[in-house]
């Protein structure tokens, strides 16, 4: 295996005058988990410097006296943590203004200890401090040795009498030295999240950012690949980095490529319009920047990622959210209590197990929500439509044997509402410039303590309102003309807004630790994995086209676990897209998440309820596989007419096959689909979801070999045509492989 070693990249540089900077080496810090291993140094100055990061090395203390024979004319070190100052004139991970008017700043090496947290997870912390300035910076790397995942932060102190201003406060700096870079990064707007971009890393500054305040992740998604020394994206083979933030504000992170051919990445919160003032004493904790390596491809990639996010990430990975009905697309504004009960009994009838209701049901009088225009900020019971109350609700719902989930959009307000009526000074804007509404509301500001205990209060006076289950959060607008009334530094609104709801939802989660809480932000505008450390899944994209949603799943799972996602089965014509799509496909693509329903059951036909009945039957037999088995993605619907994803039970007993044929291919033969991740044995065959099998070999059973090297051919040949496959190993045996 190849490490991803620093020589190669000055391999190709010719230069009259070469002489060796900092070439002793005072200390190796080696941050490792069981197959990767990120490389630092202590230079005889005092600077840490980054080395490498790519496959185990046993003996890290082999980096002393390495010599990197760079130009003399370049600084040829990558920084563990680029600050603006001394040798470094690139884009800096910290950039501090001091009291003194000083700019620059050099971080010398204090001390470092590395200490067990738990089994399995080690935590390194270096202290840097600067030489001239009161200023010390504690960087922090988490190690998670199975999951082959690293966490980092940077803990910036301010140790003088006098504030200081950070300009730039990224969490994190880490350096690649390839021949190559391809970026997989995303992009897309609202209803079009998940799109899937790969570019080859030109020399310069590449960043991937967001500055919408709120929902900052319709547009991109603070996450990437990066496949090292290759001209082509592989599942399967190759050195591939994944990275992921975990934050849910603004974003920013730069792939600066220089003229030696290497890679700089410096990854957080994003620094436009957002200096923080530091007080005296006080220490500014940056969020978690995420890192996996793995020498197997991108799926191996995402597995790490997705093993460390429920070890670790999600709130509480073993809470299953429920199949489910939501009364959005199926009721809208227009409904009463009738409309309501009988919904859960058709809920009821086709085995889903939660009812989630959705907008609509507070506000009254003249604020009465019956559209987008008014009522949000008046959390009270509409009593004109639902005057039995959400109690009963809830009642009626776990009588039939569901789960009850409600809606709500606590961080914003209608201007017309009681709310804005009685504290018009809790709105985001600056005083003397126009307030700007978006889907006609305001957003709060939840840098205002006042307003983060009405955003608790409000959650917690729903929650009294009957037996509830489950919360929807949503999150319908970002931040225009921001200002707020209680900071003393307006530019503090951008971070001290997503300080004040991870607050919020860190007291929810103390009062309510069982609920269900979904993040969702007109669909996927809050997808990240600083949110998910409180709540349980997310809304991918409010566009519930199956077809559609063929790419956005694939792009979502390069990141993210299928446990959170939910999915849902909605009616045709799609409301979104206007497309017609059968009931099949629409289910086969739900079971690949968290299935749910999105649509009015009166108005399905007789045989889309039977297919939908079926279909959630038959997912409760195979949901543990998909939710907490390891994805192997064995065929992209970028890249050919076929999208075809595997989970396989972490036994390796059981797997479920998903096959999703998009588009006519005229004369080609039927999808042929090669199995990857069984253990050797023979495993039986079922199609699920079904009334005449796509596949010959329906029933039988199979050596792994076969389903590996050969394959199931099946009979797909019109477009948005599916298939499910449950696999289940009926014997062990061990295959002689060549």
């Amino acid at each position: 295996m190849r490490y991803l070693s620093v020589l190669a990249a000055v391999a190709a540089f010719s230069f009259a005058s070469i002489l060796p900077t900092r070439a002793a080496v005072k200390d190796v810090i080696p941050v490792n988990t069981e197959n990767s291993s990120l490389i630092l140094v202590v230079e005889d100055d005092g600077a840490v410097d980054f080395r490498a990061y790519g496959g185990r090395i046993a003996r890290p203390e082999q980096f002393a006296g390495m010599d990197l024979y760079g130009d003399h004319h370049i600084h040829n070190n990558i920084a563990a943590y680029a600050a603006q100052g001394g040798f470094y004139v690139g884009a800096p991970a910290l950039a501090v203004t001091y009291a003194d008017g000083g700019v620059n700043t050099e971080l010398r090496y204090v001390s470092h200890e590395t200490r067990a947290v738990s089994e399995g997870v080690e935590r390194t912390v270096i202290r840097l401090r600067d030489a001239k300035q009161p200023l010390e910076v504690r960087l922090v790397y988490v190690a998670y040795r199975d999951e082959d995942v690293i966490e980092t932060h940077a803990e910036i102190v301010n140790t003088g009498r006098k504030e200081i201003v950070l300009r730039d406060y990224y969490s994190s700096t880490m350096g690649f030295y390839a021949e190559k870079y391809l970026l997989t990064r995303f992009w897309g707007s609202w209803a079009h999240e998940w799109q899937v971009e790969r570019v080859q890393l030109p020399h310069g500054v590449t960043s991937i950012e967001d500055l919408c305040g709120t929902r900052t992740t319709h547009k991109g998604n603070p996450s990437f690949m990066l496949s090292l020394d290759a001209d082509s994206f592989s599942e399967t083979s190759g050195e591939v980095v994944a990275g992921a933030l975990k934050w849910s504000g603004n974003y920013k992170i730069d792939f600066c490529r220089d003229e030696t051919g290497r890679l700089q990445v410096n990854a957080g919160i994003n620094p436009q319009n957002a200096e923080w003032h530091l007080g005296k004493g006080e220490t500014f904790v940056t969020p978690d920047m995420v890192y996996t390596y793995s020498a197997a491809g991108a799926g191996q990639a995402s597995r790490n990622l997705h093993d460390w996010a429920r070890r670790t990430a999600l709130y509480d990975a073993t809470a299953v959210a429920p199949t489910l009905l939501n009364s959005w697309e199926g009721a809208y504004f227009t409904f009463d209590t009738k409309t309501i009960t009988d919904m859960i009994d058709d809920a009821a009838s086709v085995g889903l197990e939660m009812f989630v209701l959705d907008d609509g049901w507070f506000g009254n009088g003249e604020f009465a929500r019956n559209s987008d225009r008014s009522g949000l900020g008046d959390w009270q019971l509409n009593t004109s439509k639902l005057p039995e109350g959400i109690s009963a609700l809830a009642d009626y719902a776990h009588s039939k044997g569901l789960k009850f989930g409600i809606w709500i959009e606590p961080e914003m307000v209608n201007p017309k509402s009681e709310l804005y009526l009685r504290h018009p000074e809790w709105v985001v804007h600056e005083e003397g410039r126009e307030l700007m509404t978006l889907r006609n509301q305001y957003l709060l500001d939840l840098t205002n303590p006042a307003v983060q205990d009405f955003v608790f209060d409000t959650f917690d006076s729903v929650m009294k309102m009957g037996d509830i289950d489950y919360v929807k959060w949503d999150c319908n607008r970002h931040a225009l003309n921001i200002g707020s009334s209680s900071l003393k530094h307006q530019s503090h609104f951008y971070t001290a807004y997503v300080q004040g709801l991870y607050s919020v939802l860190a007291r929810i989660r103390e009062a309510y630790p069982k609920v269900m809480i979904q993040s969702c932000s007109s669909g996927g505008g809050r997808v990240d994995y600083g949110v998910l450390g409180y709540t349980n899944e997310v809304w991918v994209s409010d566009d519930t086209d199956a077809g559609i949603r063929t790419e956005m799943q694939y792009g979502f799972s390069l990141i993210y676990p299928s446990l959170i996602m939910g999915s849902h089965i909605s009616a045709v014509p799609n409301h979104q897209s206007g497309l017609v799509t059968g009931i099949k496909y629409r289910t086969d693509i739900a079971a690949s998440g968290r299935l749910g329903v999105e649509l009015q059951p009166k108005q399905m036909t007789a045989e889309e309820k039977r297919v939908v009945t079926r279909a959630v039957q038959q997912y409760k037999q195979f949901r543990d596989i998909v939710f907490y088995g390891d994805l192997y993605r064995l065929q992209s619907p970028l890249e050919g007419p076929d999208a075809a994803n595997l989970y396989v039970s972490k036994d390796k007993k059981r797997a479920v096959l998903f096959v999703y044929h998009t588009k006519m291919v005229v004369q080609a033969f039927s999808p042929r689909i090669k199995l990857d991740g069984l253990a050797d044995g023979v495993y039986k065959v079922t199609e699920m979801n079904c009334d005449k099998s796509c596949f010959w070999g329906d029933g039988r059973e199979f050596d792994s070999d076969f389903l590996e090297n050969y394959g199931l051919n099946l009979k797909l040949r019109n477009p948005l045509t599916s298939a499910v496959f449950l696999l289940e190993q009926v014997s062990h045996v061990d295959i002689d492989r060549p």
